[in-house]
């Protein structure tokens, strides 16, 4: 056997030549970090010598427990006063509605007054012309309170309907149309005049206007085809049932010349 086989080296093996240049990467980097931070920092720092630890929160601190209460505190007051000026807001509103609704029924009450006292005065009015009327016939001329007989009947008659409404086709006892007062005053006395005012134009005696009598009938519009018919009760006056607005009434012959006169009585 060879005095040299396989005899153990006693040398360290060598490294591989990328270790070696890797470890020589490393070295230098931090050379030059340390090269670097003790150029930009001061010439005169000195070492520290003592580190300030912050103190550590834990979530059963009492200093975290405190900073919650505080937070869940405002968060409850905040909600609080949400929802006190949401009642505020709702209790402004509804009093709003309540005030509008009142001032409305006040004006409508106030219209209501306004309109009955307005009614009030004219049926007043109504009733002082009417009034006024009567007195005027207490005190009528001769020839009207001298009327007797049928004459005197018939008027009697249609003095007393004074003030009744008109309404077309009525024939009473408190409304009536032109010629159905006429007739049922005719008949207090016996006499059976034709319904309508046409026909009640034919009845009798035609007479002039200028030579009427107290119980003449008088007409508006032609003999045969008159429109209207009413009573002459003397002085120029005649009784009719007008029209709605005016109801049986007396009424000036000068004011509403009649067409014609017929003679029954």
């Amino acid at each position: 056997m060879s005095h040299t086989a396989h005899i153990r080296s006693h040398r360290k093996p060598r490294r591989s030549s990328s270790k070696l240049a890797l470890r020589a990467g490393v070295a230098g980097g931090v050379l030059s970090t340390i090269a670097v931070a003790g150029s930009a920092g001061p010439a005169n720092a000195e070492p520290v010598t003592e580190t300030i630890e912050m103190p550590a929160l834990t979530f059963d601190s009492p200093q975290l427990a405190g900073a919650v209460a505080l937070s869940a505190e405002a968060t409850q007051q905040a909600a609080l006063d949400l929802d006190l000026q949401t009642q505020e807001n709702a209790a402004a509103a509804k009093a709003a509605k309540a005030a509008k609704k009142a001032k409305a029924e006040a004006e409508r009450k106030a219209e209501a007054e306004r309109k009955a006292e307005e009614a009030e005065r004219a049926a007043a009015e109504e009733r002082s012309s009417r009034s006024s009327e009567r007195t005027t016939l207490s005190g009528a001329s001769q020839s009207v309170s001298n009327a007797s007989g049928s004459a005197g009947t018939v008027v009697a008659f249609l003095k007393a309907q004074l003030g009744d409404a008109y309404v077309m086709g009525a024939t009473g006892p408190n409304s009536w149309d032109c010629s159905s007062l006429v007739q049922a005053a005719f008949r207090q006395v016996g006499i059976d005049l034709p319904r309508v005012s046409q026909d009640q134009s034919l009845a009798g005696t035609q007479v002039s206007l200028d030579n009427l009598q107290v119980g003449d009938i008088l007409y508006w519009g032609g003999a045969g085809s008159a429109y209207h018919t009413g009573v002459y009760i003397g002085d120029g006056k005649y009784l009719d049932a007008a029209n709605p607005s005016k109801g049986v009434v007396i009424q000036e012959l000068s004011g509403y010349p009649a067409s014609g006169a017929v003679r029954v009585l």
